[in-house]
């Protein structure tokens, strides 16, 4: 079975996202809600909750843990 495709950069995308945000809480629904939108991947809430929480701690960024 071959791994999904995605059209667009996910990764490259939550690294943009969270320059913008900067040092400004964001919350993790927003995030993964915005990531969705924008990039229309069909990736797994937790496998995003994991990208960019990763993400999130090599840039400093205060991530707002609400998801269920």
């Amino acid at each position: 079975m071959l791994p999904h495709a995605e059209t667009a950069n996910v990764a490259a995308f939550v690294d943009k996202l969270l320059a913008e945000r900067g040092t400004a809480l964001l919350s993790m629904k927003e995030a993964i809600a915005v990531v969705r939108e924008r990039t229309g991947t069909e990736r797994s809430d937790a496998d995003l909750a994991g990208l960019i929480t990763k993400k999130a701690a090599l840039l400093g960024v205060a991530l707002l843990s609400d998801r269920n």
